[in-house]
């Protein structure tokens, strides 16, 4: 063996920090995984820093050790390992052994003494030592051979380190637990000793527990807080802390059956990794085992979850007319369709077809190139004859489809000008289904929802990577760019495996009506609205976000002075470190939080926090970055996003993200231009009608409380509503007892925090800091605000326990959110999904309504020809391009159809109002 470094990793450590540290994650059939991919990726860096070193991977085994026979209570507090986590432990450890990591799990010992053992009998051999964990007890064994890292936090302790942080010699750290106890471990310590003092009082005496207690005389004089009275503390508890001192000393003399040379990396099991990383679901690591297995040379069993075997598939590349004609004619006679566009590019308003690929059986796909040019491409079909020939079946609404993102094929295909001419591309009806969509209204927190991850997860098949065949980075291949040899059976296995998914989700869904209708009457009708949507676009003045720039500009230039003139030097805005140097040393500001790396933050949370407390630089910096990103974002940016060919920006709406079912905006988001600023106003100034027509905006008002008081039933907020009050002003009168007409503007604004920081689960202390007061008198507006309103407390309570005993909560329509951690152990996660079951069925029935407003709105503007379209979508409203002669009539008739999206208990009203640009309209 080489003197590259052993490495002993702490196990049971990783496990434990893993599963409470990481996000939770789970299969499509509930097993949880994320403690096993957190500690497999630990491993799996750790191989890539240390590829020459032998390593073992060490857990605690069952049973007890010495330690409950010294001390009964030794870990008792702790509490039983939640079941979630110990579902993991026998896959993770199949999957380390797998790996080719020696794991080490002896009977009746901890892990810490295995570790020991090998680390003092490797640094004896004076070989180094490297000691993965999270655990500080292990800092007693560092030395000049032993180090400890931390993969988690990044961070690494030699002998120097251990001082810094610890305040002791690595050789004390058994007295610093001794005297400060260990709660972890139960290790009771002597009471009322915290890390400083202990620290303290062993440098006091420059040595152990031994020498403390055989100098306790000197104690007083130690500058120490209250080293008075710990004399008598100390002599009270000497037997606990001797006791102590003992439970927490590693045993480095632990019997061993394994040595040094057994402890070599072994080859992987590519077998054993396809079953695991299928059972426990891990698409990328399943794709990289087998590459890795191909290069290797080693045969692999190709894994198919709960399928008897396989069935090979039948695809084929079209190049001839004669197969062109017999797959139109089967296409035509097929009762549902599988299609996919592959195309140059991943926008569909930029992007050109390539080719398209379809199916109609099970493993059966055929895939019809068009415009792969490349040096020896063979001689392709003609690319507008084709598509004539498709034309009439992919425009028919009576032949169903299926598609996986199908409103991106439908732009892809609508903007595939045949004959050059931009007005004729193929304007695709009767999509009926859309696998993409059916797994998000399954589960939208489950997976996510591209072909690739729903192949794996519903199908247990492992799809070509488009990196097998395009390669990746500066050199990646246009799909145009791909030999057929290679593009032909991807694309027809994308054609293919939309199909079977489709068959697979269907079934799923069918055993859950309520969720089949909010597929059938929300999202696959607002599809083809969103499309449309998309390709309209809205119209920039390109001028004017070009002056904005250069305005904005000039403010940053002012106001990185005035940073420079606060601090005494010029900086760099942009860096931590620079700025960490100028607000905590120079400056001497509080360091309100720390970042992993134990480096006080200058995050934006803690500028603003420090804002907040009138520190003049942080607001000058907090100003900076809010231009910066509106400057970057939307000034400069907006005009390099305008469409040559349609001289408008194009966004796109991303159906299947948000787990509440709100759409979100992409390449541009347009849906976070500030409202509040008068520099963000001016951005939605630039978005503007074209001659001849206005802008138009809907806006639904106060739609979430709404949307409570329908949930609630409260009398109170009822009432409100249905006679069209103020519900602030209302809430404030009741919450202050006031009457309506003497509530002040102060208690408005506090009223209006209280009731949407109800919805979003704000506590007693963020409602204090919101409003300025203290947290006592804040939990009094909350209990008088509960007292007013006793129904939205029931509503809170009951919706917590029916999520906490079904694992999940509904929006009006049906729509499901499913909450994995509304019965964890640990509080935090538990109390952020019960906010969120409190929460997301009004932010989803919010979401339901505007999609169903969007799609009474696109269905009357079709029925009825007007020259209206709608253009963007952002949160609750809608804005409207309208011909200027029809505003009145467009006005009225948007009233209607939003306010009529939904029937509650409280009337939906839909503010209206129209200008020359967005900010007008607004």
């Amino acid at each position: 063996m080489s003197q590259a470094p052993l490495v002993l990793v702490d196990g049971s450590s990783y496990l434990y920090r893993a599963f409470h540290a990481l996000p939770p994650l789970t299969t499509s059939k509930g097993l949880p995984t994320g403690a096993v991919k957190g500690v497999l990726n630990m491993l799996k860096s750790l191989r890539k820093q240390y590829p020459d070193s032998p390593f073992a991977v060490v857990f605690d085994a069952k049973g007890g050790t010495f330690r409950d026979e010294m001390f009964a209570e030794y870990k008792a507090n702790r509490p039983s390992m939640p079941d979630d986590m110990r579902v993991q432990i026998e896959p993770l450890h199949a999957s380390v052994k797998a790996l080719g990591f020696p794991l080490l799990c002896v009977d009746n010992v901890e892990a810490d003494d295995v570790i020991g053992t090998l680390a003092r009998s490797s640094a004896a051999a004076n070989r180094p030592v490297v000691i993965s964990t999270g655990d500080k007890d292990m800092a007693q064994l560092v030395d000049g051979h032993i180090t400890l890292v931390n993969t988690m936090t990044g961070s690494a302790l030699d002998v120097e380190g251990v001082k810094e942080k610890f305040g002791v010699a690595p050789e004390q750290i058994i007295d610093y637990l001794a005297l400060m106890g260990d709660s972890s471990d139960n290790i009771p310590g002597v009471p009322g000793i915290g890390p400083k003092t202990a620290s303290g009082l062993l440098v006091g005496v420059n040595g152990g527990l031994t020498e403390l207690y055989a100098q306790l005389d000197i104690v007083p004089t130690l500058p120490i807080r209250g080293a008075k009275t710990l004399p008598a503390k100390l002599e009270e508890h000497k037997e606990m802390a001797f006791l102590s001192y003992r439970l927490a000393t590693i045993k480095i003399d632990v019997p061993l059956d394994v040595g040094l040379d057994d402890l070599k990396m072994g080859k992987p099991d590519h077998d054993k990794l396809a079953e695991l990383y299928t059972l426990l679901e891990f698409k990328s690591w399943f794709d990289e085992n087998q590459r890795d297995a191909k290069r290797s040379g080693q045969d692999i069993v190709e894994v198919v979850d709960e399928q008897p075997g396989t069935v090979e598939a039948k695809y084929e590349t079209i190049l001839d007319q004669k197969r062109f004609e017999a797959w139109l004619d089967k296409l035509a006679k097929a009762p549902l369709i599988a299609f996919v566009t592959e195309t140059n590019g991943s926008d569909a308003q930029h992007s050109q077809l390539v080719g398209l690929s379809f199916s109609v059986a099970a493993n059966e796909a055929a895939y019809i190139p068009l415009t792969h040019s490349y040096m020896g491409v063979p001689e392709q079909l003609d690319r507008d004859t084709v598509l004539l020939a498709l034309k009439p079946l992919l425009e028919n609404p009576n032949q169903l489809k299926v598609g996986q993102h199908a409103k991106f094929e439908t732009n892809i295909l609508a903007n595939c000008a045949i004959g050059g001419d931009q007005s004729n591309g193929i304007i695709v009806q009767g999509i009926a289904y859309d696998t993409m969509l059916e797994s998000y209204v399954l589960d939208s927190t489950a997976t996510r929802h591209d072909m690739d991850s729903l192949a794996l997860k519903y199908l247990g098949q492992s799809k070509t990577d488009i990196h097998e065949i395009a390669g990746k980075g500066v050199k990646q291949l246009t799909f145009d760019q791909i030999s057929l040899e290679l593009a032909g059976p991807y694309a027809a296995e994308d054609a293919d495996v939309t199909f079977r998914l489709h068959l697979a989700l269907q079934e799923k869904l069918a055993a859950t009506p309520s969720l089949g209708k909010v597929l059938n009457e929300i999202e696959m009708p607002l599809m083809p609205v969103l499309a449309r949507i998309e390709r309209q676009g809205a119209l920039v003045d390109a001028n004017l976000l070009g002056i904005q720039s250069v305005e904005l500009g000039e403010k940053l230039v002012a106001l990185e002075r005035e940073a420079f003139a606060i601090a005494g030097e010029e900086f760099n805005l942009g860096s931590p470190k620079q700025l960490g140097v100028i607000l905590y040393e120079k400056l001497g500001l509080p360091i309100l939080s720390k970042t992993a790396k134990g480096q006080a933050s200058t995050a934006e949370a803690v500028l603003a926090e420090l804002a907040e407390q009138d520190y003049p630089l942080p607001k000058v910096l907090m100003q900076y970055r809010s231009l910066s990103k509106l400057k970057s974002t939307y000034t400069d940016r907006l005009p390099e996003q305008i469409n040559a060919r349609t001289g408008r920006i194009h966004t796109s709406y991303q159906q299947a993200v948000a787990a509440t079912g709100r759409l979100s905006s992409i390449d541009p988001n347009l849906q976070n231009i500030p409202i509040r600023t008068a520099e963000g106003r001016r951005i939605r100034q630039a978005f503007v009608a074209p001659k001849g027509y206005k802008l138009l905006a809907a806006d639904y008002s106060q739609i979430e409380l709404r949307i409570m008081a329908h949930l609630a039933k409260d009398e109170g907020l009822l009432y409100a509503f249905r006679n069209d009050l103020d519900v602030h002003k209302a809430t404030a009168a009741e919450v202050f007892g006031v009457e309506l007409e003497a509530v002040t503007t102060d208690q408005r604004r506090s009223a209006k925090a209280i009731n949407f920081g109800l919805i979003y689960g704000m506590s007693a202390f963020g409602l204090a800091k919101q409003i300025g007061v203290d947290r006592k008198q804040s939990q009094a507006y909350i209990d008088r605000y509960f007292t007013r309103y006793p129904g939205v407390l029931e509503y809170m309570e009951r919706t917590r326990a029916q999520a906490a005993e079904q694992g999940f909560v509904e929006t009006i329509f049906g729509r499901r959110l499913y909450l994995p951690e509304i019965n964890a152990k640990n509080p935090a996660l538990r109390k952020g999904a019960e906010r969120t079951a409190i929460n997301a069925p009004m932010q989803g029935t919010a979401a339901d309504i505007i999609k169903k407003a969007m799609v009474a709105v696109d269905n009357w503007l079709t029925s009825s020809g007007l020259d209206a379209k709608v253009i963007l979508q952002v949160h609750d409203e809608l804005v409207l391009e309208v011909r200027e002669d029809l505003v009145d009539q467009v006005r009225e008739e948007i009233r209607v159809h939003m306010s009529g999206a939904a029937q509650l208990d409280v009337p939906l009203l839909v503010e209206v109002g129209v200008g020359n640009n967005w900010d007008e309209a607004h």
